[in-house]
């Protein structure tokens, strides 16, 4: 077998076998494969696609490319949950206490922010002491005692998912739809749960634009789930505006602490009940979206779920007195309200540019390994549909320097107003 015949038969557009896929996959990850090849194999893809079995294929031969967590040492059924990136999500923080906080086991190594979308590890980290990396001995014995652990990734899960995307980042060949496929469920599949809720964000602050996209993708992600014996939903969801009101790191921590004490905005409750009602039925603890939800309240108001999530950061080494008294969290030096250039309705609030202005203060990395400053960001004061008068306050910036003139005008830009309130949805589909 050799790799250019590989190359050439998907460049014509035929089907990969098996054999061939997994040939490809461990020679490139070995080094046998070179670069240039395996750049030549992503642009075939990129324009022929791969049919359902061959994106499954893919899949497995990455996921086997390194190492694959056992969690069979866990109890019961382990849910996960992975989203596609987006500006002020940090649903990860509030599911996973409240889905533990039922005796559910929530296992889930996430990832670092890069560009305009925030790292569930770097909001994490925000909270003094948290510890990130711990082994996956203590990851098993951690999620088996309080039911819950978010970490960073152990060993080395898909080490071909990481080669194959820094050529696929330098040769135009991200947007394939079997290629993040493939890489996104690569990752989930290594980390061992038996039941993943995909967050498949759409809209101008997501990779996917359109909701046509974006089910396309989801639904090629489930169906690989599926074929490899996982529970799979997927939900798409509105990312035409920020999720919640803070973007940041702390700013995200705090809006998820007040969340769990049922204060939580009312997008951001929702998405989080929505995901985590869907990993409740799928743990079979109740049969309907409808009983998990009433739990789900009832977690809330009581405050466990809350209590998890203390639980959860004193088990990584954290300051647990954070999560009940957030006012502990180091303030920005500034406070800086800014004012709308127009009034009307919101009708859309540019993601993409919270996100970057969010990046310009300091919250994010434009590349690996960058430092973040933890306590800047923004906290949006209207959401689309509120009515906004001219000159009246439309969000606020925390930041640590004096000047910042640009970005308070690039956050004015990402406002759109418009006479009538519009018709704006949170959960676009759900895929099962």
């Amino acid at each position: 077998m050799r790799a250019v015949d590989i190359i050439i038969k998907k460049r014509d557009g035929f089907e990969l076998s098996k054999e061939e896929i997994d040939f490809f996959i461990q020679g490139f990850t070995d080094g046998t494969i070179d670069n240039y090849q395996a750049s030549a194999l992503t642009m075939a893809i990129y324009f022929k696609g791969m049919t359902e079995q061959e994106a499954t294929y893919l899949t497995e031969a990455i996921l086997h490319s390194g190492d694959v967590l056992d969690l069979s040492k866990i109890n019961g059924i382990k849910v996960d949950k992975h989203s596609t990136g987006g500006v002020g999500d940090k649903t990860s923080l509030v599911v996973g206490p409240l889905v533990a906080s039922l005796g559910i086991k929530f296992a889930k190594m996430s990832g670092r922010g890069l560009g305009h979308t925030g790292g569930t590890l770097d909001k994490l980290e925000a909270i003094p002491g948290y510890d990130i990396n711990i082994s996956e001995e203590d990851f098993i014995s951690q999620v088996n005692e309080i039911g819950i652990a978010l970490v960073g990734q152990t060993g080395e899960l898909a080490p071909a998912d990481k080669k194959l995307y820094a050529l696929r980042d330098v040769t135009g060949t991200v947007e394939s739809i079997p290629l993040i496929a493939s890489s996104i469920m690569s990752k989930k599949l290594a980390s061992g749960a038996d039941a993943i809720c995909l967050d498949v964000k759409v809209g101008s602050g997501a990779f996917m634009k359109t909701v046509e996209k974006a089910t396309t993708l989801a639904e090629l992600m489930v169906q690989i789930g599926k074929a490899c014996g996982k529970d799979m939903t997927a939900i798409l969801t509105n990312m035409d505006e920020p999720l919640g009101l803070a973007v940041g790191n702390s700013l995200e921590v705090i809006e998820a602490i007040e969340t769990l004490k049922g204060n939580g905005p009312k997008d951001f409750t929702e998405l989080c009940l929505e995901v985590a009602s869907h990993l409740v039925v799928a743990s079979k603890l109740v049969k309907s979206l409808e009983e998990a939800r009433k739990l789900l309240i009832q977690q809330i108001n009581n405050k466990e779920g809350l209590d998890t999530l203390a639980k959860l950061v004193k088990a990584q080494k954290g300051d647990d007195s954070y999560i009940y008294h957030p006012e502990k969290f180091p303030n920005a030096k500034y406070k800086f309200s800014v004012e709308a250039t127009s009034k009307g309705y919101v009708s859309h609030i540019d993601a993409l540019a919270i996100g970057n202005v969010a990046m310009m203060l300091g919250a994010g990395r434009s590349k690996i390994g960058e430092n973040i400053d933890h306590a800047v960001g923004i906290v949006l004061n209207k959401k689309v549909n509120d009515l906004v008068l001219e000159n009246e306050t439309i969000a606020y910036i925390y930041s640590n320097k004096e000047d910042i003139k640009e970005e308070i005008m690039e956050l004015q830009k990402a406002y759109s107003y418009s006479k009538n309130p519009v018709d704006s949805k949170l959960i676009l589909k759900v895929i099962k």
